[in-house]
């Protein structure tokens, strides 16, 4: 029987990966998944760490002075920036050749996204706006998404999913990274500089110029990075925005002749590093906060700790389940004939992991109120285990339901 010519028509709201983007995502998510144990296993060392005898050792590592930075800024202005290039290098390659490249392929994770930090964000205000004591200005915390564990959780409990809604996570992620290194650099800039970024826009530039001349000499591009992240760093926006917009300007389709472009080689070498050392290191140094009977009886009258934890328990899920649904409703789109709604439901639960950039946007809302910051990394870090125990009883479910 053929088919009617309308249905024929219709766009998928998840497309089906198929060839070398398949291989790409397989290869990203084991690495992704060796990254999320890693920085699982950094959090339960920095979490015994601040909470044993040694603390004061803990804080006093934390808080050293190395060169112009303390160690915990380095790793999160320093370390992290590798983490936010590599976040540059997917956004660029999803928007070039692959599931953001083409619009009606895009729509539904970019609104799912969008929806699941803009949901998030209000919860968090309607809580602290109505608290006497609340802080309004810490609403963008609960709106990241933490890819390296989301993926770990993925990969750890759906062996059997259907490849197309790792990548809807995927491409979420890469949008929601997008969107809170946005949120940094309009929100969290602070003592700008004009001179200091136009010298690190010119480094970035002559790195774009680099790559189009197709010049490879990594000895040219490791004094250009260091230049344009110090000079990003000196002129008040955070240093982080240096990786992602050297990650923007990264060639990221290959040459006729040319086996892999430079971004996938870049990638194939920085990408361990990434996951093993920079962002294990930073969530040693952000991650360490103190769990005592004190603290965690503040933090449950505290509207900043409860609007982070059902921003990203309620606010993530709703948003990104509601964001998906209207826009299939709504839309021409539909649903891959591979999946069912309540995959996407178990997914969108997952999105509330909010760790990495959480934790760093904690430090950058709360500045020097060490006790706020304290109680709201708290909060992060619980809501993302609930979330994360959550969504892998529903994944496994679904697993099951596909592995039969």
């Amino acid at each position: 029987m053929s088919q009617h010519p309308r249905a024929r028509s219709k766009r998928r709201a998840f497309p089906r990966v198929l060839g070398r983007e398949r291989a790409f995502l397989s290869d990203l998510l084991r690495t992704e998944t060796t990254g999320g144990l890693l920085l699982l296993a950094a959090t339960v060392v920095a979490l015994i760490w601040a909470n044993s005898p040694w603390q004061d050792a803990y804080h006093h590592l934390r808080d050293a002075q190395l060169g112009p930075l303390t160690v915990e800024a380095w790793a999160s202005d320093g370390a992290l920036t590798l983490f936010f290039y590599l976040a540059g290098v997917e956004l660029k390659r999803e928007l070039v050749v692959g599931s953001l490249s083409k619009a009606s392929e895009a729509v539904v994770p970019v609104v799912a996204a969008i929806s699941g930090m803009v949901l998030p964000a209000i919860i968090y205000l309607i809580t602290n706006l109505v608290a006497s004591n609340g802080k309004p200005h810490g609403w963008a915390v609960p709106t990241a998404t933490d890819i390296a564990f989301a993926l770990a959780v993925l990969a750890i409990v759906g062996s059997s999913l259907p490849t197309a809604l790792r990548a809807f996570l995927l491409t979420l992620a890469v949008v929601d990274d997008f969107g809170a290194i946005l949120v940094i650099a309009v929100f969290f800039s602070h003592g700008f500089h004009l001179f200091a970024l136009l010298a690190s826009v010119a480094l970035i530039a002559l790195w774009y110029v680099l790559q189009r001349l197709r010049v490879r000499t990594p000895f040219l591009y490791i004094p250009i990075a260091i230049g344009a992240w110090w000079f990003m760093h000196e002129s008040g926006i955070h240093a982080t925005i240096a990786g992602v917009a050297l990650g923007l300007v990264t060639r990221v389709v290959a040459d006729p002749g040319e086996e892999h472009p430079p971004a996938e080689r870049i990638e194939h070498r920085l990408r361990p590093w990434s996951a093993a050392v920079a962002v294990p290191l930073f969530a040693l140094f952000a991650a360490g906060v103190t769990l005592s009977g004190g603290a965690m009886r503040q933090m449950l009258t505290d509207p900043v700790a409860i609007g982070i934890a059902a921003g990203l328990l309620f606010g993530k899920a709703i948003g990104v389940f509601g964001g998906s649904w209207l826009t299939a409703r709504f839309t021409r789109a539909e649903l891959n004939s591979d999946l069912a709604w309540r995959d996407v439901g178990a997914v969108a639960v997952l999105a509330g992991i909010g760790f990495t950039v959480a934790l760093l946007i904690t430090q950058l809302a709360f500045g020097s109120d060490t006790a706020q910051i304290e109680r709201a990394k708290a909060a992060v870090l619980i809501a993302s285990v609930l979330a994360a125990l959550i969504a892998a009883l529903l994944l496994a479910r679904r697993n099951r339901a596909y592995a039969d």
